[in-house]
């Protein structure tokens, strides 16, 4: 299994960037995928998770911090998820990694130990 992070960039403030996680090996259309970020000197941090709810549908969590600008989602058919990072700030920058889980999970997903699988991250630099 792996999965393939890709869009990031250089950006200014206020500017937009959408983000690619494109997964190989199996599908996960029923179970979590999430973004995770990690700044020089800070510890991983939850951004955002999409859930299979049961049928077609999902649910979305986002951390506070990124809540209105940013927006998850899924396209099973392809087997990728994306985050779309609008009104972006310099805060904004770290590296973005994207996360799978192999099973259902009863939760949103904002804790590392939910996930199975990992990208191998990709640059979001905002200049001010």
């Amino acid at each position: 299994v792996q999965l393939q992070a890709s869009g990031g960039g250089l950006v200014q403030a206020g500017g937009s960037l959408r983000l690619s996680c494109a997964a190989s090996g199996r599908t996960f259309s029923r179970t979590t995928m999430g973004w995770f970020r990690q700044a020089p000197g800070k510890e991983r941090e939850f951004v955002a998770s999409i859930t299979w709810s049961g049928g077609s549908t999902y649910s979305a969590d986002y951390v506070d911090s990124v809540k209105g600008r940013f927006t998850i989602s899924r396209d099973n058919a392809k087997n990728t998820a994306y985050l779309q990072m609008n009104s972006l700030k310099p805060e904004d920058t770290a590296v973005y990694y994207c996360a799978a889980r192999g099973s259902y999970l009863f939760s949103t997903g904002r804790d590392l130990s939910d996930y199975d699988y990992w990208g191998q991250g990709t640059q979001v630099t905002v200049s001010s």
